[in-house]
């Protein structure tokens, strides 16, 4: 009996609703199993989930939700959406360690559903059904569906805006579809800055209808001035949150709020895109660091479709020509920044998928393919079990890269490897029986997420988390002590359940020290937690208290009896924020 993996999805007539084989809530129940299992098994990992988690809690706890506040100093990156989003799934759960992750899980199924839809609009329903499938089995998409980063959310609002624009320029649907792309191009702006990405469709759907050649699925809609109303519904939808964020900074008179609202509208856009401070990476970096991996099994199947593609566009088919033309326009514009990281281009995946499935039947007809995905499993998996044990034997390179990157537990890796390397042998053997090696990767990523959602969750959570540091501090220290906290992260006020003190997120460390200092002068039972590594005359070191390693650093505490006689005042104006015990439930 042939099981080949075109066979397993063209076969299936009793999978789905009045036996139709690609029927979506079948895919819907992929994507739940995939993305939604795990939650509430783990805290807010850094680096930006303690944040987004803290900023929610605070507003619900406070009942200030307009303005985001960290440890009660205003949060001036980004714009408060996404926080909103936890908060109000906290609000209705009570429950911080599954709220902080819902946005993202839901953001991601809707994504994948949408792509479906289109999928099954431009082309037919197997198509966008394998589009859905291609989408989860991509290695960035269903991580960024698992973490509580705004890369998720706006790569929803931003799918959603192709979505809409497919469906009325290719699709000839009605001028609804239009004014909703924009409405959430406005969404995604007010949410990540790059939500207007959607309107790159428009360049290559323009310059076709310019051509006045004859091209396929291009609706020949006459210009008029309905055209003009999308940038108004766009800046509507914007000014839903600018125009009263820029009402209550006004009526507030506090230079505070001046710089909350000057360092989000400019800092964190233009000059963030034009001249980044950080994530400087060269030109290339999407192409050579973040695609070949992150788009896996994707990245792999590019050098396969480029033919197909040609002959799409030589047949002046417009979906795939304005499709693939948005994708290398997105590459394009993230590109040319200085500033990068991986995930700014998770909003091309979607449409990648999109434009593959077409041609899947034809990709997994390729031996040389096919062998190719075995092979990346293969290696994948075996390199998982030789860092693993690695790490259980202590080797010198799996230490240095689990301190680096806070991996802990090697007997996780060691089964998953080994699971992997014996899926990658099944498929192997099963060769005889028309068991693709395509199918090595739609075994392996269920056995990665599912094992990472639990056991992973579970042996990863103690070691992303600075618990064992409060676990050691209960030691040493009375329950009714205040803490202040000297060059922190987030996570060290979440996970507190001490009344918090600190000094300011950018404030230098010296006048950190020197305020933290004077913080403890009239406070016996005050501590100070900072760095072990920290220089400074105003404590002796010497009496510091270790509590242990958190987030690849040695912390120590500070009592009272560690105190020099004397301390200079800092040289900077240094501000106090206090907060009380926020420890996650």
């Amino acid at each position: 009996m042939a099981i080949s993996l075109s066979a397993m999805l063209e076969r299936q007539n009793f999978l789905s609703g009045q036996n139709h084989p690609f029927n979506v809530w079948w895919l819907l129940v992929i994507s739940c199993s995939l993305i939604l299992v795990g939650l509430g098994l783990r805290d807010p990992w850094p680096a930006d989930e303690p944040r987004f988690a803290l900023i929610a809690k605070d507003m619900v706890d406070s009942g200030q939700w307009f303005f985001p506040m960290r440890g009660g100093e205003l949060y001036p990156d980004k714009p408060p959406i996404f926080m909103w989003s936890i908060a109000v799934f906290y609000w209705l759960l009570g429950s911080l360690k599954v709220a902080f992750l819902l946005p993202s899980a839901l953001a991601s199924i809707a994504t994948v559903l949408l792509v479906y839809d289109i999928g099954r609009r431009l082309w037919s329903a197997p198509v966008g059904w394998y589009a859905g499938l291609l989408l989860l089995a991509s290695l960035q998409f269903t991580l960024q569906a698992k973490t509580a980063q705004i890369d998720a959310l706006v790569c929803c609002f931003i799918t959603i805006g192709c979505y809409s624009l497919l469906r009325f320029l290719l699709l000839g649907d009605k001028w609804f579809w239009y004014f909703v792309a924009w409405f959430f191009m406005g969404l995604g702006i007010i949410t990540k800055g790059v939500g207007f990405l959607p309107l790159l469709m428009l360049l290559p759907y323009t310059a076709l209808r310019i051509s006045k050649q004859e091209y396929t699925s291009i609706s020949a809609r006459p210009w008029s001035w309905h055209w003009l109303f999308g940038p108004l519904v766009m800046l509507g939808a914007i000014c839903l949150w600018f125009l009263p964020m820029l009402y209550w900074v006004d009526v507030q008179h506090n230079p505070l709020f001046d710089a909350y609202r000057d360092n989000i509208l400019f800092r964190q856009t233009v000059t963030r895109y034009a001249d980044s401070w950080h994530h400087v990476k060269p030109f290339w970096y999407y192409l050579t660091s973040v695609i070949p991996i992150f788009w896996l099994p994707l990245s792999l199947c590019i050098p396969w479709l480029l033919k197909p593609w040609w002959t799409a566009i030589k047949a002046k088919d417009g979906r795939i020509i304005i499709i693939l033309s948005w994708i290398v326009l997105l590459l394009l514009f993230f590109s040319i920044s200085p500033g990068k990281r991986g995930v700014y281009i998770l909003p091309a995946l979607p449409m990648l998928a999109l434009i593959c499935a077409p041609y899947l039947r034809q990709l997994i007809s390729s031996k040389a393919l096919n062998w190719l995905i075995w092979a990346v499993v293969s290696i994948l998996s075996l390199g998982l079990l030789v860092f693993g044990i690695g790490g259980q034997l202590a080797l010198a390179f799996a230490s240095k890269l689990g301190a680096k990157y806070e991996i802990a537990p090697w007997a996780f890796l060691i089964t998953l490897g080994a699971l992997g390397m014996l899926g990658c042998i099944f498929v192997a053997l099963a060769k005889k029986r028309k068991f693709q090696p395509f199918c090595s990767w739609l075994l392996f990523i269920p056995l990665l997420w599912i094992g990472y959602s639990t056991w992973g969750y579970q042996l990863l959570n103690e070691v992303k988390t600075p618990k064992n540091v409060f676990v050691s501090m209960a030691e040493l220290v009375p329950d009714d002590s205040q803490l202040a906290l000297v060059n922190f992260s987030e996570q060290f006020i979440l996970f507190s359940p001490y009344p918090v003190t600190h000094f300011g997120y950018h404030t230098p460390v010296k006048p950190q020290v020197q305020a933290a200092w004077r913080w403890q002068k009239d406070k016996p039972n005050g501590v100070i937690l900072l760095d072990a590594t920290t220089t400074t005359g105003c404590f002796n070191m010497q009496n510091a208290l270790p509590v242990g390693l958190a987030h690849r650093v040695n912390w120590v505490l500070l009592t009272y009896n560690s105190r020099r006689l004397s301390c200079p005042e800092p040289e900077i104006a240094v501000s106090e924020f206090s907060s009380s015990p926020s420890v996650t439930q």
